[in-house]
């Protein structure tokens, strides 16, 4: 049964056609509502303990979640029809809006998955003593403190707390796992009366922490150290850092649910074969180094990853995709607000694609300017970079004119931008908006005219490689090849038919079988729609024959073998069995026969011209062949041992 629509105007500050918005989503609506967080709040509870409600305000989420728990009743989902919607000066009609809004809330998402992490407040507090010792002291009382001198000053006398001297040589982990060496060691010698003694330097001491605070105000010990969960780092010139940092270390105690924000399949992966480099986006795209090389695979430390989805983005096979939420349920939302926003009458409506931050400028907009245009329906999802080419494509292919990406700080500028470029070569409408000025923000969009939208939308499914090319098609039906910026992971590869001895060393290395034989003919296949553009072939072949062209060949022949070289095949000259290329059977004749030592003479020149078994056969029966040996010796028996001792 469908959820039922608990509806509030806000104190009558928002319009909401009750009736008709039942009308366009088929979904049960309550009465309209003026103050369910004040004056209505019996008639909240009642919808609440029903369990099939659905509260249509942002806002009082956490209000709600209360009143649900204190009435021992489920916490009701909640969908944001005010801000987004309800609180515009654009003065055309809001419903079909609302009707996509509602219909995208109605979908079903997996549970997130998630892995616990524990950290027993184990810190280890880097600096100098000025700045390192009083944030030891303050954090004394709430974590299991290492103090780590850097300056060469005397060491504290105090039980409190740990303290050492040295030089941090390397760092390694996340919150809960740090390992870590110092070298140039020294400890404080327990016991004794006066000045305290040390221990001798010592290089190569090794330790593990849950926490690292570091105020030495160099260069940070991890790249993207704001994303590297348990590593707080400050100014120890600043003191409000220093003091903010001291209070984010002392929260990290307990358990914790880590999100798994990727999903991998390694046998997919095209980052190498046979030591020959490929595919190398996601580990040049990973901003905490999360991602490392693992023979002819990648792997992903999931305790470093901080998901933002670029490798997910990048990744030509779907070896890598993400999954906080799945890549497939963030292509039905969009297509889900198109089909339900045009359904209830809407035209050309644009999508605005936001995170945390952008929501927070919606409501912004909201409340204190001019909200957003009825026509821009906004799309929350936690990582920008995540939102591909692949999903911009969907997304304008299922009818939306326009696609926006609203810019937050923190975001991978470079990859949004590259994935924006490839969405546009490939027909998408893609805007990036840079701007954390909500006001800017709305005149921007109130300003921009609503291209034409598609004029048949299409809602493709499969796989992200499988939607962009259906979505391609959908965009441009005229035309059959497109040309791509370079770097992209769809195109053709190009042989040069002079240089290429058909080894078909491209072939036994290709990653997704883009490239194949006939095991019939000597003839070297290429499938277009399953080329990664990786360069594997490239850096494999030996006659440096092969080139690639960015390209999204749109006919149906890229999804078909196609012959890119073949060559008259050579019939062995004794058994008549066809082996090998003509021509290059030929060029070996041509330059071993009478000028080689193995083929000096006619008879064994002409073992060039057989295949295996006639080749093996020949030269076991030739003379002085290497498998003939001598004259085997006759085992000696007992007779022979015997007839020597007589004989003496």
């Amino acid at each position: 049964m469908s959820k039922t629509l608990i509806l509030c105007d806000c104190s009558g500050s928002q319009s909401i056609d009750s009736t008709a918005l039942s009308d366009a989503t088929g979904a049960p609506v309550s009465k309209l509502h003026s103050n369910l967080c004040t004056t209505q709040i019996e008639q909240a509870a009642a919808a609440i303990s029903g369990g099939d409600a659905i509260i249509c305000c942002a806002q009082e989420r956490r209000f709600f979640e209360a009143l649900a728990d204190e009435i021992d009743a489920p916490a009701p989902p909640v969908l944001d029809l005010r801000d987004r919607a309800g609180w515009s000066s654009d003065p055309a009609s809001k419903l079909p809006k609302m009707a996509a809004l509602v219909a995208e809330a109605s979908l079903s998402a997996p549970t997130e998955k998630v892995v616990d992490i524990r950290s027993e407040g184990l810190c280890l507090v880097i600096g100098s003593e000025s700045v390192a010792i009083p944030a030891a002291e303050a954090l004394k009382d709430h974590l299991g403190v290492t103090v780590l001198l850097t300056d060469g000053a005397d060491l504290p006398v105090t039980r409190a707390y740990d303290a050492i001297r040295g030089r941090l040589k390397t760092a390694k982990g996340a919150l809960g796992q740090f390992s870590v060496q110092i070298d140039a060691l020294e400890k404080l010698e327990p016991g004794g009366r006066g000045a305290p003694r040390l221990t001798a330097p010592r290089d190569g001491g090794s330790s593990e922490c849950d926490i690292i605070l570091d105020l030495t105000g160099d260069v940070a010990l991890f790249p993207a150290p704001e994303k590297r969960e348990g590593y707080l780092c400050a100014d120890p010139a600043h003191a409000p850092s220093v003091a903010e940092a001291v209070m984010k270390a002392s929260h990290l105690v307990g358990t914790f649910e880590k999100p798994l924000y990727i999903k991998s399949e390694p046998a997919l992966c095209a980052h190498s074969r046979a030591s020959q480099s490929g595919c190398s986006r996601c580990l040049n795209a990973c901003p905490t180094g999360a991602i490392q090389p693992n023979g002819d695979h990648v792997v992903i430390d999931p305790m470093i990853c901080a998901g933002c989805g670029a490798c997910s983005s990048l990744c030509p096979s779907g070896a890598i995709s993400y999954d906080a939420p799945p890549v497939d349920l963030t292509i039905r939302r969009a297509q889900t607000l198109a089909r339900a926003y045009l359904e209830a009458g809407g035209e050309t409506p644009r999508l605005l694609v936001v995170n945390d931050h952008g929501s927070e400028m919606i409501r912004l907009s909201a409340r204190f300017g001019r909200g957003l245009p009825a026509d821009v329906i906004p799309l929350e999802i936690p990582a920008l970079a995540a939102f591909g080419h692949a999903e911009m494509l969907t997304a304008s292919a299922a009818g939306f004119a326009d696609v926006t990406l609203l810019m937050a700080p923190g975001v991978d500028a470079d990859i949004i931008a590259h994935e924006a470029s490839l969405a546009r070569a490939m027909g998408a409408k893609v805007t990036l908006l840079d701007t954390s000025d909500p006001d800017v923000m709305s005149d921007a969009l109130y300003d921009s005219q609503a291209p034409a939208s598609i004029a048949a939308p299409i809602r493709p499914v499969g796989s992200r490689r499988q939607v962009t090319r259906q979505a391609a098609i959908a965009l441009n039906p005229d035309a059959e090849n497109l040309p791509l910026p370079d770097g992209a992971p769809y195109g053709a590869t190009v042989v040069d038919t002079d240089a290429c001895t058909l080894c078909l060393s491209c072939v036994s290395l290709c990653p997704s079988g883009a490239l194949g034989d006939n095991p019939d003919l000597p003839q070297l296949r290429f499938q277009e729609d399953a080329c990664l553009q990786c360069g594997i072939c490239v850096s494999t072949c030996p006659e440096n024959a092969i080139t690639l062209t960015p390209q999204m060949n749109l006919t149906p022949a890229a999804l078909d073998q196609q012959v890119l070289h073949e060559e008259e095949p050579f019939a062995c000259i004794e058994c008549g069995a066809l082996f090998g290329v003509k021509s290059t059977i030929e060029k070996i004749s041509e330059k071993l026969a009478g000028k080689h030592a193995m083929f000096a003479n006619s008879e064994a020149a002409k073992m060039i011209q057989m295949c295996d078994n006639c080749r093996v056969n020949a030269q076991y029966h030739a003379k002085n062949n290497p498998f003939e040996g001598g004259e085997r010796p006759r085992p000696r028996t007992t007779e022979d041992y015997l007839s020597k001792r007589r004989d003496h």
